[in-house]
Formats: C-alpha cells, structure tokens, sequence
C-alpha cells in the first residue's frame, strides 16, 4: 500500500499532459520555444570561452538536429534558411555557408525521415554524429576558401566533442518539449 505522500504525486505524474477544464498549450509557446531554442544555441560564438583551435559544438545546429529527430516536422523543410542565416550572423563563417548547409540538412533529415521513420537513440545518435561531422567538415572547406590553408586536423576535438554533447541537446529538448506542451490557463 503506497504511503500517503506518495499518492498525490504518482496521480500528479499520471494525470501530467492530460487536458484539463480551462487548460491547453499555449499556442505561442508551442510554436516559438523550438525556433528560439535553436536561435539561442547559434549565439554560443558569443560566450567568453577562448581556444587557439575550434571546441565549441555548433549548438545551434545540435539544437536543430534533436528537434528535427524527436519532433520531426516541427520545423518545415525550409526552416534551414532562416535558422542558417541567423548563425552566419554570429558564427563567425563566410556568410552563406550555414545558409547552405543547414538547408542541406533539414532536406536530408526529411529524406530520412521519410525513409526511417522508426529510429532509436542508437540510430538517432549516429545520424547527427555523422551530420555534425560532415557540417563540420566542409564549414571547415568553406571557411578555408576565403581565409587560407588550414590543416583538418585541427577540427578533430570539436567533432569529438560535439558527437558527445548530442545526447545532452536531444535531453535539453526534451525538457523543452514538455516545457512548450505545458497547459495553461484559457481565458
């Protein structure tokens, strides 16, 4: 027999998410919470985190990846220019090329998407970190076009670093899922 504490919570879980009388989602929530999110994570060139080499993960790019991954069709297809050229803003890349290639993956994720549309965490992981890696790699050939010469190597702790950080954003947007979908008050 569950102790009287315990009860109101379990029924507090259970009943979380259910429609309420004068309760639903906030339409203004559910639809600004994932394109601020992704905008919020393109503004990580800005913290005051110095290196000689790149270790930052493209967060905006992670961001977009896991909402695309766990929310697919949250954002249309066209979502890549918008959400690119806002990063190009901050990045610190040749403009255009976050254009380029964020519309790039938001087409190949909804190629995916309508090839596999049962994934796992396994499956979803594999996906950005082959995503990340190759984003990675030719912002890295864009960017050599206009600067210079500059070994790839040098890309390798970020890539690493980013594969890890996925599970971390498709968490955060997890919470920010359930946090977009919370029901408040109608009037």
């Amino acid at each position: 027999m569950p102790s009287p504490l315990v009860a109101p919570i379990t029924e507090t879980l259970r009943d979380f998410g259910k429609p309420r009388i004068n309760r639903a989602p906030s339409p203004t929530l559910a639809f600004s919470v994932p394109w601020l999110s992704v905008m919020l994570g393109s503004l990580s060139p800005l913290s005051l985190f110095i290196t000689s080499a790149p270790l930052l993960p493209p967060l905006g790019l992670l961001l977009l990846l896991a909402w695309q991954q766990q929310r697919p069709g949250m954002f249309p297809v066209w979502a890549g220019l918008p959400l690119g050229l806002f990063d190009d803003l901050f990045s610190g890349q040749p403009f255009g090329s976050a254009v380029l290639l964020w519309s790039a993956v938001m087409i190949g994720l909804d190629l995916l998407e309508a090839r596999l549309p049962w994934r796992g965490v396994a499956l979803n992981w594999l996906v950005a970190s082959g995503v990340v890696t190759v984003y990675l790699l030719l912002a890295a050939l864009i960017a050599q076009l206009e600067a210079g010469a500059v070994p790839l190597y040098i890309l390798a702790p970020q890539v690493a670093i980013s594969i890890l950080a996925y599970p971390v954003a498709a968490w955060f947007v997890g919470l920010l899922d359930r946090f977009r979908l919370i029901p408040i008050r109608n009037l």
